[in-house]
This record gives structure tokens, sequence and C-alpha cells, in this order.
């Protein structure tokens, strides 16, 4: 499985991002347009192959509505700012990949008619069959869900073979490995496995979600050079949480 030419087989994706990762370390703006340029990049790649791609996007690098609620803020208000963060940077990756010519909608679950379509299951649906990125933005619409359920629910919804979690770690491991040196990395796990180790893939609503709707994940280093294109191409590479055997090589 080490060799890029064996890849793994499916159509339609939902990458996840965190919004963290669009914002240089140790920089001050909350934006780094070099950082959304590779990453677009990196995207276009992986659509020019025929790829269908939906996008969900944090909102971490402005806002963390949790972290607010922790310190004093109404959660839900805090959630909905947090859900405005994550449309700001649906905006931002919209903006890139278009500038590099590729077609892109991006749908929020809070209606913003002048920058945004509503989220319309099968209109998002639509724009993949017709070779446009879709971003979904603003979470589920619904303060007490992260963007790991958004993304589950949307992967769900628009029947993606699978969801590609992009981190700061190149897969699952079976214990922490910044402080566990004989850490295992795992090539694939099963969700009950996962589930039964902790290992802390996703949120418990999301896995649960992924779990019972058969979403197969794959966990994957966003901050090596290529590997959002090749995690979108298919090439083996993080781990992969489900079954093992449903998108073999191909």
């Amino acid at each position: 499985m080490a060799a890029d030419s064996k890849r793994r087989s499916f159509k339609r994706v939902v990458l996840k991002l965190s919004g963290e990762a669009l914002r240089e370390t140790g920089g001050h703006d909350n934006i780094s347009p070099p950082i959304v340029e590779r990453m677009a990049r990196e995207i276009k790649e992986a659509h020019q192959s025929g790829m269908e791609i939906a996008l969900v996007v944090g909102g971490g690098n402005f806002w963390r509505g949790i972290s607010a609620a922790n310190k004093g803020m109404e959660r839900s208000t805090a959630d909905y700012m947090g859900m405005l963060a994550t449309v700001m940077n649906s905006l931002a990756l919209q903006s890139m990949l278009e500038e590099m010519d590729v077609p892109t909608r991006v749908q929020t679950a809070i209606e913003m008619k002048n920058v945004a379509e509503p989220f319309i299951r099968r209109k998002a649906m639509r724009h993949l069959e017709l070779g446009r990125v879709v971003i979904f933005g603003a979470g589920t619409g619904n303060p007490f869900f992260s963007t790991d359920t958004t993304a589950a629910l949307r992967a769900s919804e628009i029947g993606a073979d699978l969801i590609l979690k992009a981190t700061k770690v190149d897969g699952v491991y079976d214990a922490d490995p910044a402080k566990s040196p004989d850490a295992k990395r795992y090539e694939t796990i099963s969700f009950h496995d996962a589930l039964t180790q902790r290992l802390g893939v996703l949120d418990s609503t999301a896995f649960s979600l992924c779990m019972d709707n058969d979403k197969p994940i794959v966990v994957f280093d966003m901050m090596e050079p290529g590997n959002i294109s090749r995690a979108l191409t298919g090439a083996p590479i993080g781990t992969l949480v489900g079954q093992p055997t449903k998108y073999a090589d191909a």
C-alpha cells in the first residue's frame, strides 16, 4: 500500500479542513493567502482528475465557540459566531479556487443570499455532477454541533463515498505520538475498534453519524505539501477508518 500507483477507488468525497490550518504558524493574520493558495492548487489538481469534491472548513482561525462559552459567553451565541467564521473561510477558498478557474459554489446552512446559496441537498449534488466544487459553510446551522459533525452530515446527505479529514498528524495512532515514541500508526482500523479504543478520530456525534451511515474516514497530514491532492485522488496515505475492504486499492 505504500506506492501511489495503488489508489483507493472512490468518486465523491467530502474534504474536512481545519480553519486554524489557514493561518500561518506564529503569524498575525487570520488567513494566510499563500496557505489558501497551496490548498486551492492541490484541490484543483484532484478536481482535474474528475473527482467530485465538497469541502467543509472550520472557523478556529477566527473564533472557537466552545472556548468562548467556557469563558462565560452564552453557548448558542458563541456557536453562531463560529458559524459565521466558517463562512469567511469558505469565501476565501472559493475566491482562490475561482482565480484558478475551478468553478465553485458556497452553500450555507444559515441563509445569507448576498454572499452564498442556501444549502439545498439536491442542488449541491447537481453542482457536483456538473463538475463544481461545493463548499459547505455555517456548520449545520445549529449550535452545539462541530464542523466535524457538519462533514459527517453532509457526506451522508450527498452520498459521498468517504470523508477526508486533513489534520496535523499523519494518521490515527494507538496513543498520542507526541507523548509516546512507541505509538503505533494504523493503516486501517474498523469503526468498532476505533470506538472501543477511544481514539478520537472525530467528535462523538460525527463519529456516530459516520458509523451508522457507513461513511469511511481517511485521516491524513495536510501539512505535507501535496498530501491534499494525494488524499483526494485516492493515494493510500494516512489511516482509513471503516471497512478496510470497502475501498480496496484499484
